[in-house]
Order: structure tokens, then C-alpha cells, then sequence
């Protein structure tokens, strides 16, 4: 167990990081996400007010479904926390924040946080709907990016097709007392627990952002290669004038990602050099199980191409590396 954002998380399980992270290539796994907030916002109003305070454009959905977005700051277009939106009714939205970012998210927002009342389950992997089938069928047929109100042995739950591995699957949000009893009920169905240890390797072959690390302070939408977050037809959102303004000088650096040579995973805070010159730092770096050698994502500056051979500076020894597009690893059609 370690600490992460206020929470003690499970590193991994006896199984080992390793193998969780197969498991969800290969099969199924099932993560207990209950550090992600829940601010639920309700009422006439909430459409327009989550339209005002994110990037995306809610338009592009409906009730029953699930979007990706972005909370920026208003001075200087920073991505304050990146955040997925589930429309539940027409007037009720669970907006699911990061672990330590829920106060600043609900202060920008207005609405109730509902975290402690509820845990939220992930259940990913290939495999993970034929498993789940067995415990919870419903669940299981809920789309990639729809959001349902089910009932799990008559307790009340709220399923989307969301997760965080670039695998298929759902996060079930389900009372908190109840939530042990459906875990054990998945694990008995075959599908292997996972920590975070696993979850963080799956997300950087997937080249998903962090925030703390590819979003956060002084990285905009626009560096983090994530513009199609940011509905420019939809009217004034905060943080537009920023973004604007960036996207008229020219975006300076962007975030891409290295693949290095051998086992020795490269790690966040090393120096990336191109030709002995220093041109950036790694935001996220360590083994690839799937590739079997080293990956990491980078903000370089913006003219430097696929292809382009580079050094990463551990502790003072050179791993050698070359950019390359991102995905690492991509979902399977």
C-alpha cells in the first residue's frame, strides 16, 4: 500500500505489477478507482455551467453519456485538472475529477461531492465484459463512452464505459458498503485484481496524460497534444482567451514520446539531449511489459520529428532513445 493523493492505494498484489499488467492486455483486471472524486451537479442550470467552465463541448453528447474534458486556468490556459463528465439524466452530471484535485474542481464548478459515499470499480481488459457478464450483465453492455443507471442486487448504480488502459471496459460507481461484496463476486469470475503499479504502466503505453506530470501547472491543452479537447465553436469557456493567444504565437513544444534501447526503464526528471544539447525532460518514463523495452513521453520543443535520435541522461549514464508516434501500444481492433 502506499500513499496517493490522500489515499492509501495498493501498489500491486501478490500476483506482481508485471502480471496484472498482462492480465489486462490479455484477459481481465478489476481496479479500486474510489480516490477519483464524484462532484454530482443538478439542476436547470448545470448544462450551461459545465459548458462555461470546460474545454469540450457538451452539445457533442447527451444524457447517458460520457465525455472527456478539461478544467483550465483563466489567466494563462494551464490545464488546472483533466476530467471525465458522466451525463446521467438531463439534469444530473457526475463529473469525476483526480484524486487531489476535487476541491478545486467543485470550488469552480459548484455541486456536491459524493466521493465518500461510493466506491468506483474498474474492470478492463479484453476479456472484461465476458466476465463481468457473469456478476453483473447489465454493466457489461453498457457502450465505450455511455453512462446507465443500473441496479446490482437492487442497490443503485451508475456504470459508464470510461477507464484508464487503453483496454476496453467500465467503471461501476456502487455504494461503498456494497462495494466489497461485488469485488469479491469479479474475482470470483477469474478477473485478477491490479494496482497501481499496473495502472500507470498501462496508461503510459497508452501515452494517456498524467496530471502531475504531462498536465498541470504551465502545460496547456495545446503542448499536451490534446487540442481536440478544446471545442472552439462552442462559445466562450474559461480559459479561451489564453489558449487563443498561445495559439496565435505558435505552440513552442509538444509532448511526445521515446522509445529507448534495452530493460532500463528511463524515468521521470531525466534530461532528454538531442546532439549533447539539452531539449527537455521526461514527464513519465519506465519498462514496457508488451514492447520490452523502455518508453517515456517528453515535452520537446515543436520542430523536433519522429524519427529523431535522442540521449536520456540517467543518473549520469546515457540511455539511448528515438521519438516515436504515440500510442505505444495500441488498443486491438
Amino acid at each position: 500500500m502506499v500513499p496517493f493523493g490522500g489515499w492509501d492505494m495498493p501498489l500491486s498484489y501478490p500476483s506482481g505489477t508485471i502480471d496484472e499488467h498482462m492480465a489486462c492486455r490479455t484477459g481481465a483486471v478489476l481496479f479500486d478507482v474510489s480516490h477519483l472524486g464524484t462532484v454530482r451537479v443538478t439542476g436547470a442550470d448545470a448544462f450551461e455551467r459545465l459548458q462555461w467552465a470546460l474545454t469540450n463541448d457538451l452539445r457533442k453528447i447527451g444524457p447517458g453519456r460520457a465525455q472527456y474534458t478539461h478544467l483550465l486556468d483563466e489567466s494563462d490556459g494551464c490545464v488546472l485538472d483533466d476530467i471525465i463528465v458522466w451525463w446521467v439524466d438531463e439534469h444530473t452530471f457526475d463529473v469525476m475529477p483526480n484524486a487531489s484535485n476535487t476541491d478545486r474542481v467543485r470550488n469552480a464548478i459548484g455541486g456536491n461531492e459524493t466521493t465518500a459515499s461510493r466506491a468506483v470499480i474498474a474492470v478492463q481488459g479484453p476479456q472484461a465484459r465476458e466476465r463481468l457478464s457473469t456478476v453483473f450483465a447489465e454493466a457489461a453492455a453498457v457502450k465505450r463512452f455511455h453512462v446507465a443507471q443500473l441496479e446490482w442486487e437492487g442497490v443503485p448504480c451508475v456504470v459508464a464505459g470510461t477507464g484508464y488502459t487503453g483496454e476496453d471496459g467500465v467503471e461501476i460507481a456502487v455504494p461503498a458498503d456494497v462495494a466489497p461484496r461485488l469485488w469479491a463476486n469479479l474475482l470470483e469470475a477469474g478477473v485478477t485484481p491490479a494496482g497501481l503499479g499496473a495502472r500507470d504502466t498501462l496508461r503510459l503505453e497508452a501515452a494517456l496524460p498524467l496530471h502531475g506530470h504531462e498536465l498541470g501547472a504551465g502545460i496547456t491543452p495545446l503542448q499536451a497534444g490534446l487540442g481536440w479537447v478544446v471545442a472552439w465553436g462552442k462559445g466562450d469557456f474559461r480559459g479561451r482567451a489564453a489558449l487563443e493567444a498561445e495559439q496565435a504565437r505558435g505552440v513552442a513544444r509538444l509532448l511526445r514520446g521515446i522509445a529507448t534501447e534495452g530493460r532500463r526503464p528511463p524515468r521521470e526528471g531525466c534530461a532528454v539531449l538531442v546532439d549533447g544539447q539539452p531539449v527537455g525532460a521526461l514527464t513519465s518514463g519506465n519498462f514496457s511489459p508488451v514492447l520490452g523495452h523502455g518508453i517515456a513521453l517528453a515535452f520537446l520543443p515543436a520542430h523536433i520529428a519522429d524519427g529523431t535520435e535522442v540521449s536520456i541522461d540517467v543518473r549520469g549514464s546515457a540511455l539511448a532513445g528515438t521519438v516515436v508516434p504515440t500510442p505505444f501500444v495500441a488498443k486491438k481492433k
